[in-house]
Order: C-alpha cells, then structure tokens, then sequence
C-alpha cells in the first residue's frame, strides 16, 4: 500500500531505461535522434489517448496532474470569457480547482461526498458561467461521482464540462465521451506522474498570449519522450488486467473498513458501495493522523493522512470538511496496483491485525484510553 502514488509498473521501469538511450532527443527536431524520438512520442500519443477516449491530436502531455488541470481550465476559461468567469465545482475538488473558483461558493456534497446535482444544475443556470469542473471519483474518500448526470446537465445549460480523472483512469472505467475537456495521471495507473490533457474538438478552448510551441499548443517545451513511452507502456500493462485488479483491491479495501470500523471511536468515511476499489479513508477520534502514519511507517505501512487533493499534507482534509465528517486523525490507505506491489494483500492483512493495538497504544500515551 502507499500513502498515494505507487512505483512504476516493472515494464514501465524497463521501458524507460531503454528509451533514455534510444529517444533520447528533442521531438520537435529535424535530425535523426530528433526524428525517431518524434515517431516514439507519436506511437506513445495514439496509446495515451485512448486511454483517455480521445483522439491522438486531441491530447497533451504535461509536467504534472496539476499542471494539465490548471492549463485546461485556463482554456475553458478564456475561451468563454465573453459569457463570464464563473468556475463551478463541487466542495470535494482538487485544491488546484477550488483557488480557480474565486469568490462562487462550492457545490455541496453528501455526507458520503456525493455531489449535489440539484445544486449544481441551479449553478449552472446562473448568468457567467464559463465552465463546470468534475472528478469522476474523490481521490481521498473515494466516492464516485454521478458524471453522466452533471454531463448532461452541463450539455443541456450550454456549459462545458472539466472531467477531473487524475485519480481513476486505469483503477475504474471511465465514462465514455464524457467530458469536453479530459484531464488523467500516468502515475494512477503504474506510470511516471504525468498529466494527461484531452481536448475534445469541437470544445471552445483556447489559451491566451501567443500560441506555445508544444503539445498542441498547450505547452512551452515538448516532454521528454522517454518518460511519455513509460507511461504507454504502463497503461498497456494495466489495461489487460484492469478488472481482475479492480475485484482484488475492492475485496481487501472491504476489509480495510470493516477492520478500521471495527476500532472503537473510528470513523470510516465514503460511500461503501459507489466508490473507487482501491482507496479507504478513516478518522481516528482523539488522535493526529500524522502520528497513526509514523506509528505505522515503523511497521513499514506507508499510509496518507491530511487532505489527498493539496500539496500541504498538513492542512485540514478540505474533503472531510464539506463531508461534515471528523477532519482529526485521518488516515488515507491507497492500494496500489498488484503488478507493483505483489504482497499488497499481506500489507492489508498485517495494517488490519495491527490498527487496533497502534490506535489503543497512541490513546494511552494521550491518556484518552478509558474514554
């Protein structure tokens, strides 16, 4: 298990070793390395975009999840600028989304973290929207999102829509055509942590300032393509086994919630049933997650506490916060793929025998035991 991004698929590991030496060159060059680095990157592209169900010519590749996220929605938000600047979005949205939103009040979820489409069908409606930004599942409870009624909603309201899958593509299916604009990690799926950005045409996007030189225009310098045939290879890797991954890691998270639900006073958050397979989040009342984490990480479990969807892991878990669950003492299990992580069902098993003692000891050194 791991806090949130596991290791390179092996293959993917092997592949980038390989192209170092082989695709070594700029792609956007006319000499030979240049040229064959060029073919790689194009063969890697059509891999990548069907991934994302997009066309080759429609996808971009970025330095970041965060960086594909935050130029997609630039694009959408310039391009309508003359209808408005209105960003909508649920509460349980990246960070990176949220401090784009400005002054317009987040969407509210569920206390399982589900969306609120009636509210957000009556944001829609309201004059300036330039766009509506959803994930497909939150990475840190892991609640699905009702995608294909927010996509109809926005289709029928004249607005585009953002779908957000850094979290899921290649852990869960994704909504097929869903979207304008598609933005996915490499790293969710056994790849280097790349952000994948589609744009379907059609869709009114556009950035402001002169055009950039790479990527579609979307980007100021070309990726280094090594990287990029990493990422092909660990989706073609996954792809295959996708569905038997899924079962196996939903099994082992159905245990990780009974086992943490079984602790008195934790409380385990997410919809137990509508959710990504591979990820579980619970509180531990009385006590720092930070410290679950270190107690843990001495029994080699690398666990995640503090909010999933920021760079500050030591912020209050936005996320719980519009769940209206305990933000204290969280504590966040992502699984990840078995062709990474072979003994992932031991690592659940031992996490499972061993979180009852760690939560009791932690309590007793607090003086809290007896509460």
């Amino acid at each position: 298990m791991d806090a949130t991004r596991g290791p390179l698929h092996p293959l993917a590991a092997a592949t980038l070793g390989a192209a170092a030496d082989l695709a070594w060159a700029d792609p956007t060059r006319r000499h030979g390395p240049g040229r064959r680095a060029r073919g790689l990157l194009d063969t890697a592209r059509e891999v990548l975009a069907g991934a994302l169900g997009v066309r080759p010519d429609e996808l971009s590749v970025h330095a970041s999840a965060e960086d594909a996220l935050s130029v997609g929605l630039e694009g959408l938000r310039h391009a309508r600028r003359r209808v408005g600047e209105r960003v909508v979005a649920s509460a349980v949205e990246r960070t990176a989304v949220l401090v784009r939103t400005g002054d317009e009040a987040p969407v509210p979820v569920s206390r399982s973290g589900v969306v609120d489409v009636a509210a957000l069908v009556a944001a829609l409606a309201r004059p300036g929207t330039a766009a509506v930004v959803l994930q497909t599942a939150n990475g840190e409870v892991g609640t699905r999102q009702p995608v294909a009624a927010v996509a109809a909603a926005a289709r029928e309201a004249g607005v585009p829509l953002l779908l957000d899958a850094t979290t899921s593509l290649g852990r869960d299916p994704l909504p097929a055509g869903a979207g304008d604009v598609v933005v996915a990690d490499a790293a969710s799926f056994g790849g280097p942590p790349l952000g994948l950005l589609g744009v379907r045409s059609g869709a009114r996007w556009g950035l402001p300032g002169p055009r950039r030189e790479a990527e579609q225009g979307r980007a100021l310098a070309a990726p280094w393509v090594p990287l990029v045939l990493a990422a092909a290879e660990a989706w073609r890797q996954g792809e295959a086994a996708a569905d038997e991954d899924a079962t196996s890691a939903r099994a082992l998270v159905d245990r990780l919630r009974a086992a943490a639900g079984a602790v008195p006073d934790v409380q385990v958050v997410g919809d137990p049933q509508d959710r990504l397979p591979h990820v579980v989040t619970f509180s531990v009342l009385y006590v720092d997650g930070e410290t679950v984490v270190d107690e843990l990480a001495r029994h080699d479990l690398a666990v995640g506490s503090g909010s999933a969807c920021t760079s500050s892991t030591l912020r209050p878990s936005h996320v719980l916060a519009a769940l209206g669950v305990l933000t204290h003492g969280n504590v966040r299990v992502t699984l990840p793929l078995a062709s990474v992580s072979p003994h992932r069902a031991d690592d659940v098993d031992r996490l499972c025998a061993l979180l009852p003692d760690v939560v009791a000891g932690l309590r007793a050194r607090l003086g809290v035991a007896d509460l």
